[in-house]
């Protein structure tokens, strides 16, 4: 039996693509999070004027 089988290319594909959501997700989720201390910051800002 090879190493390379379809069944363990998928596995591993199913693995990489999983890791690659997670870190688009977690750089999607830094951004809104930016965006949210942004939006606060520049409020506050305007405030204190």
């Amino acid at each position: 039996m090879g190493r390379n089988n379809d069944r363990n290319i998928k596995k591993h594909n199913d693995k990489l693509h999983k890791a690659q959501d997670k870190v688009k997700q977690s750089e999607i989720a830094r951004k809104e999070q930016l965006k949210l201390i942004m939006k606060k910051f520049n409020e506050s800002k305007v405030s204190d004027k």
